[in-house]
């Protein structure tokens, strides 16, 4: 089949649309806010594209297939072996080498964005390593847009502009808009399992279909690459609110070589380097690389125009089983992750984004004091439960803000918090919070209710530092009966959440449980951990609480309510360690707890509503 320049691609709407893995290699995007792209690698290739915001992904993959026009077609991600690098220090900036597993031939890629501009830019090289392949070998840029959060309801088109061929997808008011500086020497826009690249490369090797549109459909865009004039060419991919405006952005970056792409983006991040104060090089024994790369990885999680807010994960979970039903995924902004996200990069010395991160918070703060389980970059919540440690969570960010100049009095005296005074969002938290209390409606899983301890341990730390807090504003009768509540939890830990006929491990009956289960609407203020049976999600079935454990207690030693070598929580460390931990190459693991079933089933597929847990 060679169908003319004017038909119309066939197969419409397409197969059902799915996401792509989570298991991400890399996140990026350039440091400076006039960028508003986002992009994750795995499997050697681009993943989601996110645009204008960090909680909107708009595509599944980007990545090339290789063919010799005669005997093979690799698809990069499937075929090729992997390897990623860094090539600058401090700095979300990738290069990714593909190779054939014989030899012949590989792809060296550098994978960035334009550092001022909504525009992903990715530089190849082909190195032909069998004489037998020179001149033959074809490379084709396959792109499958999600444009707009979903994969059905896509359109695509050829398109030229100035003699420069282009390939323009579109959904609602978003468009992309892909190029190479070399040219394409064919395009092609058809539905995914039907007309798409991929299926016309792989019948006979050659692309002979150039369908110049598919509307309205799970749709793949494909560009033979021309090599004609040398092995290196730059692929631009452009996001805008219009044809024109994403057209004129990719024109303008790829006006300027990639090398000056390269040396902004990377002075750009390099500028955020850490604070010479906070530079635990000589305590690592990577040179502080590890610690560095990570900071760069939060950093790139915080939206741009909705700035502080910080999503869990550029990443849908088992993507490649999910759909367009499935329209959060990670990249929603839990409380919880914001949070430690936030205080992770205070330890850095960084308090731009974490005071942010507070401000953002206050902001989509309920007038019960309560906070969504989860969020839009926007604030409109997504799930609805409630989680008491998420409540108070924004009062520890707050505390550590406040007390953050006591330990560097270079800062001029006053505290990170600037001339932002989170006085009224902590009292309305602390008061939910004793309001509310003690039994939370989701635990940190976001699965059980009742009382546990993991979510006692934060709520009491919070509560802590919102009375002394109003203790040095001199509210000693407020500060007081706070820190009398917080001292009645802290006496009563043991009663809800410790079991004393444990059956676990042999000769230790007295420990800490996962969560005894209470009804927060009603709560049993004598909840029995003995005799209390949990339900289990995801299929983990009906289990006495007293044999369901989890590492969560240690919230207790982290936060100063219990020491490390109380008895009970070293007896609690020997069971956890005993039933939750496995041996791994990369070293020990533990498991969430046990029963559960959020995780890959046992022959490693995908998690369907059950599974093996993590």
């Amino acid at each position: 089949m060679n169908p003319a320049e004017n038909s119309v691609a066939f197969g419409a709407p397409g197969i059902e649309p799915r996401w792509t893995s989570s298991a991400k290699e890399g996140v990026g995007t350039a440091y400076h806010t006039s960028c508003r792209l986002w992009f994750t690698l795995s499997h050697g290739i681009v993943n989601e594209i996110y645009y204008p915001h960090i909680d909107q992904p708009n595509t599944r993959d980007f990545q090339f297939l290789i063919s010799d026009g005669e005997s093979f077609c690799h698809e990069e991600k499937r075929d090729l072996n992997h390897l990623i690098e860094y090539p600058e220090r401090d700095c979300l900036f990738y290069r990714l080498t593909n190779s054939d597993p014989n030899g012949r031939y590989r792809l060296v890629k550098y994978v960035l964005t334009d550092p001022h501009l909504s525009v992903l830019l990715l530089h190849t090289r082909v190195e032909v390593l069998d004489e037998s392949l020179r001149h033959k070998l074809r490379l084709y840029a396959l792109l499958a847009p999600h444009v707009a959060g979903r994969g059905a309801g896509n359109s695509a088109w050829c398109s030229e502009v100035g003699g420069n061929k282009l390939i323009h997808a579109q959904r609602q008011n978003v468009h992309l808009v892909i190029a190479c500086d070399s040219g394409f020497v064919r395009r092609s826009v058809g539905y995914v399992g039907f007309s798409d690249g991929w299926q016309d490369l792989m019948r006979n090797f050659r692309m002979e279909w150039e369908f110049p549109a598919a509307e309205n459909g799970n749709i793949a865009l494909t560009g033979e690459i021309d090599l004609r004039d040398g092995s290196e060419f730059t692929i631009a991919v452009a996001f805008g609110r219009s044809y024109q405006s994403a057209a004129t952005k990719l024109f303008q970056s790829l006006a300027n070589p990639f090398e000056s792409h390269r040396d902004a983006y990377v002075r750009q991040w390099q500028r955020a380097v850490v604070d010479p104060k906070f530079d635990f090089n000589a305590d690592t024994c990577d040179g502080g690389g590890m610690y560095r790369l990570s900071r760069c990885v939060l950093l790139a999680h915080e939206d741009k125009v909705f700035q502080g807010a910080m999503v869990a994960s550029m990443s849908i979970p088992w993507g490649e089983t999910k759909g367009d039903d499935d329209l959060g995924g990670y990249h929603l902004v839990w409380t919880r992750d914001l949070v430690h996200s936030a205080i992770a990069l205070l330890a850095t010395g960084q308090t731009g984004t974490p005071l942010r991160a507070l401000i953002w918070l206050a902001a989509i703060q309920r007038p019960d004091g309560s906070f969504p389980q989860n969020s839009w970059i926007d604030g409109r919540a997504y799930w609805s439960g409630l989680q008491l440690d998420q409540v108070a969570a924004p009062i520890l960010l707050a505390w550590y803000l406040h007390k953050f100049a006591t330990a560097n009095p270079s800062d001029g005296g006053h505290d990170a918090l600037g001339l932002f005074h989170p006085r009224v969002m902590m009292v309305r938290a602390a008061a939910h919070l004793i309001l509310q209390g003690p039994v939370t409606g989701q635990d940190r899983w976001e699965e059980n209710a009742g009382y546990s301890p993991s979510t006692i341990a934060v709520v009491i730390a919070a509560l802590a530092c919102a009375a002394e807090w109003a203790r040095e504003f001199g509210l000693t009768d407020a500060a007081d009966f706070i820190f009398a509540y917080a001292d009645w939890l802290a006496a009563h830990v043991e009663e809800w959440t410790v079991t004393t006929e444990g059956e676990l491990v042999e000769g230790i009956r007295r420990h800490y449980i996962r969560i005894t289960p209470a009804d927060p609407s009603a709560p049993d203020p004598h909840a029995d951990p003995n005799t209390s049976m949990i339900q289990i999600a995801n299929g983990g079935g009906l289990h006495p609480a007293r044999n369901v454990v989890g590492g969560d207690f240690l919230n207790l030693v982290r936060f100063g309510i219990r020491d490390a070598n109380d008895p009970i929580v070293r007896d609690s460390t020997e069971v956890i360690d005993r039933v939750l931990k496995h041996d791994l190459p990369q070293g020990p693991g533990w498991r969430r707890y046990n029963h559960d079933g959020y995780g890959q089933r046992d022959d490693g597929s995908a998690f369907d509503g059950t599974g093996v847990g993590r």
